[in-house]
């Protein structure tokens, strides 16, 4: 059997990411509006401010899979000013997109998605796109995306005491976690690690994944959603059935990080 091309994987992903959605979309769909302003495990976010964020990251997804140079100058002249004044411009577009009308802000979010499926998907697929961190081609800025809606999803559901069944979904979001572990280190002032990790993991189904070279001395083992709950700093690391073997996946679970930006906090140990 072939591989699949590149603009197959990217179909794929497309797929995923509008699934993802649609499970985020039905926990908050049905709210009344007093429930949007339910607080979420995120320190100061409500359910509205985990929509707005992705609403928010949506819009910029779209800018600049469409107009690579208008996102670099867009983003140029408001960050600039925000970080100047000493805003964080990841906190102010989720404070101002969550101050709108519940109704509102699910149109919002439910229009930037679909620009991102269509703005991706016209990408050609070896082209990159710029962003907050490093630069992405469209498969990898999908994937970030369902990581993200995945993630504050997560949040979402703990708030309102949810439960979402784990799905295939994950195993993108596992890939993106180990790929992502020299990141995590840069983040921290450390070196990247030289030596390889190798992650097998317990699929939803009951199946395998694996990730890295077989008989690497690093090793990550346990269930794949509970890597992906790290990786996205959505549970404390004393709260997962992970077992790290070898120096560097013993150091990199602490700081693991799949998202762009500043070192999270992540979050603190259930009593």
């Amino acid at each position: 059997m072939t591989d699949p091309s590149a603009a197959e994987v990217l179909h794929g992903l497309l797929a995923d990411l509008r699934a993802e959605s649609a499970v985020l979309d039905a926990l908050v769909a049905g709210l009344p509006a007093e429930e949007w302003a339910r607080p979420t495990p995120a320190e100061g976010w409500t359910v509205a401010h985990q929509i707005a964020h992705l609403a928010w990251t949506d819009d910029w997804t779209a800018l600049a899979a469409r107009d690579a140079e208008g996102f670099t100058a867009a983003t140029g002249e408001r960050f600039g000013g925000l970080l100047a004044a000493g805003a964080d411009p990841v906190e102010q577009g989720a404070r101002e997109g969550a101050a709108a009308e519940p109704a509102a802000l699910l149109d919002r979010w439910r229009a930037g998605r679909e620009q991102v499926q269509a703005a991706l998907a016209a990408v050609p697929a070896d082209v990159k796109l710029p962003w907050f961190g490093p630069p992405m081609k469209p498969a990898s800025m999908a994937t970030a995306r369902l990581m993200e809606t995945w993630a504050h999803g997560q949040d979402v559901a703990d708030a309102l005491g949810a439960v979402r069944e784990p799905t295939a979904r994950l195993r993108h979001i596992a890939h993106l976690g180990l790929r992502t572990l020299g990141f995590a280190f840069t983040l921290h002032g450390r070196p990247a690690p030289q030596a390889p990790v190798r992650l097998e993991l317990t699929a939803p189904d009951g199946g395998s994944w694996t990730f890295g070279p077989d008989g690497a001395a690093d090793l990550v083992t346990g269930p794949a959603l509970d890597f992906c709950l790290l990786v996205t700093q959505r549970r404390h690391r004393d709260d997962l059935a992970l077992t790290a073997t070898g120096p560097v996946a013993t150091a990199w679970l602490p700081i693991a990080q799949a998202f762009a930006g500043a070192p999270g906090k992540g979050r603190q140990p259930a009593l």
